[in-house]
């Protein structure tokens, strides 16, 4: 069941500890399938691109799903893809969510099975886009990512469907506000949307409509650049009820 017009959760965020399974989806997770819409069991793909398709966190967001009640399918790319039909899956589901690690690694291996487009129709057609740090970053334009080092660069390929840079972890991880704020003032980043551990952005099309959050205490930002500064503005996010 498509949400009514293209929608995206970019967070960082989305899991919680629990006591059987190595972690539980937490708000964040529950919110991107309340935008799609869905009813009864909802149809969920994981994409664990940016860590390579680790299978042992493949296997815990089974776990995770089954105790949520969703219907998850894991999508690999390595060592090929899982899946024939890539789009006519995405097509069928309610939710795409994206898991964290090397957004650039990710990024590159998207272009190898030609998946830009593909996630542009998907996108116009109403399945929600969502995802956690370089499941983040990917929508936007661009982002700081630790993809090449320990050290933070810019990454300036993501997808684009949001015209918008985005800093993901911003108040958990020291080098990246800064960062953020000295590529926005040299014009690397355009204006960027950035996210506290915990919070999430929901645009529709290309507007940003709300941010909401999974913790207490927790913010989100908007970076704009005013000559050759950075100017930071605080969002309050909504409190998501907890799953």
């Amino acid at each position: 069941m498509p949400a009514d017009q293209p929608t995206i959760l970019a967070t960082s965020g989305g899991y919680r500890p629990a006591d059987r399974t190595a972690f539980e989806f937490n708000a964040l997770v529950h919110h991107a399938v309340e935008l799609s819409g869905a009813t009864g069991r909802p149809r969920v793909t994981h994409l664990p691109t940016a860590c390579g398709d680790q299978r042992s966190l493949a296997a815990d967001m089974d776990d995770a799903a089954r105790v949520a009640g969703f219907e998850l399918t894991n999508l690999y790319l390595f060592p090929m893809p899982s899946l024939d039909d890539i789009e006519g899956h995405l097509l069928e589901q309610d939710v795409v969510w994206v898991n964290g690690g090397s957004v650039a690694g990710l990024l590159a291996m998207w272009d190898v099975h030609d998946l830009r487009g593909v996630f542009r129709r998907v996108w116009e057609a109403g399945v929600v886009l969502s995802g956690v740090s370089a499941g983040s970053i990917c929508w936007y334009a661009g982002g700081t990512t630790d993809s090449f080092g320990p050290e933070l660069r810019a990454v300036t390929n993501g997808l684009g469907l949001l015209p918008y840079g985005n800093g993901v972890h911003y108040d958990s991880e020291a080098r990246r506000r800064p960062l953020v704020q000295r590529l926005v003032a040299d014009g690397t980043l355009p204006t960027t949307h950035c996210t506290d551990d915990g919070v999430g952005l929901v645009y529709h099309g290309t507007e940003l409509v709300e941010a909401v959050s999974e913790r207490d205490g927790k913010g989100a930002f908007i970076v704009t650049r005013d000559g050759d500064r950075a100017v930071e503005e605080r969002i309050e996010p909504r409190r998501l009820p907890n799953p």
